[in-house]
C-alpha cells in the first residue's frame, strides 16, 4: 500500500514476509523451548507462564487487505502467523490489555475520532487516565504522576532493532532501542529497568553493538 509503485517495493512476496516473521518467532522462543526440554529429560515440571503478544500496525495489513478486496478471504489471515500456536495470548490490533493495573495496546488513540493520541507521555498519561504502555512510535519517552497516593506511569518504547528506517531519513533513526523490563508490578505501579541493544552485545557477545553489526551485518547501515 504504502511502497506500491516504488523500487522499493520489488521482490517483496507475502509468503516471504510471514516466513521470515515465522522463522524470527522461533528464534525468540527458542531459549524457552530449550528450557523445557531440559525440564522434562529431568522430570521437573515445565515453565509455562503467562505470554501475551498484541498484533500491531503491520500484522494489520493482513486484515486491511481482506476488507478491500473480499476475494482474499481465506487466502490470507493473520492465522499465518504462527504466535497462537506456541502458547501465546494473542491480542488483536488495538484491543487493550490490562495486567497487575497496566493498560497495553499498540497505541492509544482517541475514541472520539480514531486518531492516535499524541504529545507528551505526560499528556497522554494524563488524558488515559491509568498507567499504559504503548509500542509503534520509534522513540522512547516515561512519565509519572501520583492520583490520590497512587503511582501511574506511562510508557511508550516501540524500537528494539538493528536496521535504519528509511523513511525516517539521515536525522530521525537517533533513538534509543533496547528493551525494558517491569519489576514490582502492583496496580499500575513498577520499577522500571532499562536494557540496550548495545548492553546486551557487550553482555552476550563481548563486544559492541557496532563491532557486532560489522561483524554479522556487513551490509547493515546504523547510524
Amino acid at each position: 500500500m504504502y511502497d506500491k509503485g516504488k523500487k522499493s517495493m520489488e521482490n517483496r512476496r507475502y509468503k516471504l514476509d510471514i516466513k521470515a516473521a515465522n522463522d524470527a518467532w522461533e528464534i525468540l522462543n527458542a531459549p524457552f523451548v530449550a528450557f523445557n526440554a531440559n525440564r522434562r529429560k529431568t522430570r521437573h515440571a515445565k515453565w509455562n507462564p503467562e505470554r501475551h503478544i498484541l498484533l500491531g500496525n503491520h500484522e494489520n495489513r493482513i486484515d486491511r487487505a481482506v476488507e478491500s478486496d473480499a476475494q482474499l478471504e481465506g487466502v490470507i489471515s493473520t492465522d499465518d502467523l504462527i504466535y497462537a500456536k506456541t502458547g501465546w495470548k494473542v491480542h488483536s490490533y488495538l484491543s487493550p490489555v490490562f495486567l497487575d493495573g497496566v493498560g497495553y495496546s499498540h497505541f492509544w488513540y482517541n475514541p472520539m475520532n480514531g486518531r492516535p493520541l499524541g504529545g507528551t507521555a505526560e499528556g497522554r498519561l494524563k488524558t488515559l487516565g491509568h498507567s499504559f504502555t504503548m509500542g509503534h512510535q520509534q522513540t522512547y519517552l516515561t512519565a509519572i504522576r501520583y492520583v490520590n497516593d497512587q503511582q501511574q506511569r506511562g510508557l511508550i518504547a516501540g524500537a528494539c532493532y538493528l536496521h535504519d528506517e528509511d523513511y525516517k531519513g539521515p536525522q530521525g533513526n537517533h533513538h534509543w532501542r533496547g528493551i525494558l523490563i517491569k519489576h514490582q508490578v502492583n496496580n499500575g505501579a513498577y520499577d522500571l529497568m532499562e536494557v540496550s541493544l548495545d548492553y546486551l552485545c557487550r553482555r552476550y557477545e563481548g563486544m559492541s553493538l557496532d563491532k557486532f553489526i560489522s561483524k554479522k551485518y556487513p551490509t547493515l547501515r546504523l547510524t
